[in-house]
């Protein structure tokens, strides 16, 4: 994983995990996007050890709250997320994940899992 534009501050995988400020419960949310379209393509939590396994492996693993596990993302469906880079908003709380998805990002079989828009207002 590189940074791919110029004005990223590169930390060491050590100095990144130690500016996470992780939720009580040991979790932040992790924005996943497309590196090539920009597209945002889901939302999920992440604790320090599946940062660490995405980080290792190269591909995202989540935490899943509802299921109490690690969930590697395409495991079962084979549409993986490979991570081209990992970012860190300035408050330290909240994860951006720049991937090439191997195929759609939600369990519905859309390509981004923002596929609701609120519609106008008409008053």
């Amino acid at each position: 994983m590189q940074a791919t534009t110029d004005f990223a501050q590169t930390l060491t995988p050590a100095d990144f995990l130690t500016r996470i400020t992780f939720s009580p419960d040991g979790l932040v949310p992790a924005i996943v996007q497309d590196a090539a379209t920009r597209e945002v393509l889901m939302m999920a939590w992440m604790n320090a050890e599946s940062l660490r396994r995405t980080m290792a492996l190269g591909e995202t693993v989540f935490w899943s709250r509802s299921r109490g596990e690690y969930w590697h993302k395409g495991a079962t469906s084979g549409h993986t997320q490979r991570v081209v880079e990992i970012r860190l908003d300035c408050d330290g709380d909240t994860l951006l994940i720049l991937v090439e998805p191997a195929g759609p990002a939600c369990h519905t079989g859309a390509v981004s899992c923002f596929f609701r828009a609120l519609a106008p207002d008409q008053s």
